[in-house]
């Protein structure tokens, strides 16, 4: 009964710490537009658009335990949708997104069908390959993509009643629906699809002995990857107004995946963390050596490495983890309540009785006869050695 009203105690209090870090997350995250610059607004916004595109990938790298390397072409996919209806169709903002996220869920499904046999290495180069030939492909669709010259669309416009600067009101409108997005993650993953997708990470042939179909469940996290990195170029369309092939080399799919290692595998604050990776790294190391970013970058990212090897996410309890351990446990005795139940009895009481000067040692029940003889029994005395002879009268 005590074990189980602590467990009730110990889960409410997680609950209710999630809560405070919550509110007070998104406490913080309501109050910046108003406290920072514009251009530190349009680099938070940016972050939110790469945490979207790490969530997705987080699916299929984190907790499905595939690899891809290509990740940037259904972003580049997402963003060229969204491009092409506001250009050549005139259609709203806000319906670009269902249909970025649908098309890249489709691309993802039917890319997931020939990688079902690929693993590892192979799979990556697969992935990779996609990545490549997607620029020259757009370029080469000039009636459509506008070729190497791109595409530029109308940004965001806030509305009157709103009171607010486009930037304000862009990154309102992209901190919604990576909240919808990250909660749709978060609820995947708590449902069947989730464990499934464990197992499948964790034992493939143990997941498919558990009845895991694991065809199904490798397609379906491509496709829900793919999806999500849709919704994140929709988003960067969005919120930059311009694109062109050069802007989704495959650099951008392998900077995604260091940005989700970095931020924290198998996390749910990890995409987060990566966003945050991804955009202000590339623009400290262009600060700190205009000759040779890019060294800055790998070195930074090897540091992280060393220093937190399961990502950002994993940092606070890599410190924390050894203090804790340290620090003496103390536990309270829960009374037993129910009828009939015996109380334990006070361990300070029976301590104090113990060490006690005066206290008088209590009387012993009388035991049995000791069935050990000392020399000075008579019986002792008149017992013959084992071996020796008969006595006679005499003696």
């Amino acid at each position: 009964m005590s074990t189980i009203v602590a467990t009730l105690r110990t889960d409410r209090a997680r609950r209710l710490r999630a809560a405070l870090t919550v509110l007070l997350a998104a406490a913080v995250a309501v109050g910046a537009p108003f406290y920072f610059a514009p251009f530190q607004v349009f680099q938070l916004t940016m972050v939110l658009v790469y945490a979207v595109a790490l969530a997705g990938l987080n699916l299929l790298v984190g907790f499905g335990g595939q690899i891809s390397l290509g990740h940037g072409a259904f972003f580049a996919a997402g963003a060229y949708t969204a491009a092409v209806m506001l250009d050549r169709y005139g259609t709203g903002h806000l319906a670009t997104l269902p249909v970025a996220a649908a098309g890249c869920f489709l691309l993802g499904l039917g890319f997931g069908v020939p990688a079902l046999r690929l693993r590892g290495l192979y799979l990556a180069l697969v992935t990779l390959s996609f990545a490549v030939f997607l620029p020259p492909l757009l370029k080469r669709l000039e009636p459509v993509t506008g070729g190497s010259m791109g595409l530029t669309v109308e940004k965001l416009r806030p509305p009157a009643w709103s009171g607010l600067a486009a930037d304000q009101w862009t990154y309102f409108v992209v901190l919604t629906v990576t909240a919808v997005t990250l909660l749709l993650g978060r609820n995947l993953l708590r449902s069947r699809v989730g464990r499934a997708l464990r197992a499948m990470r964790d034992n493939e042939g143990a997941a498919e002995v558990m009845g895991v179909r694991l065809s199904l469940h490798k397609t379906l996290a491509f496709a829900w990857s793919a999806m999500f990195a849709g919704v994140a170029g929709c988003l960067y369309t969005w919120v930059i107004g311009f694109v062109s092939p050069d802007s989704f080399s495959f650099v951008l799919s392998i900077t995604l995946l260091a940005g989700l290692v970095v931020g924290g595998l198998g996390s749910l604050y990890g995409p987060l963390l990566g966003g945050a990776f991804v955009m202000y790294v590339p623009s400290v190391s262009q600060d700190l050596s205009e000759a040779a970013p890019g060294v800055v970058f790998g070195l930074l990212i090897i540091v992280v490495m060393f220093v937190a090897p399961t990502g950002l996410a994993g940092l606070p309890g890599r410190v924390l983890g050894p203090v804790t351990r340290r620090l003496p446990r103390t536990t309270t005795a829960v009374p037993d309540r129910t009828p009939g139940a015996v109380s334990a009895p006070d361990t300070e009481s029976t301590s104090q009785a113990v060490s006690a000067p005066d206290a008088e040692p209590k009387a012993q029940a009388p035991s049995e006869p000791s069935a050990i003889l000392t020399p000075a029994d008579p019986a002792v005395a008149d017992a013959e050695p084992v071996g020796a002879p008969p006595r006679t009268e005499k003696e």
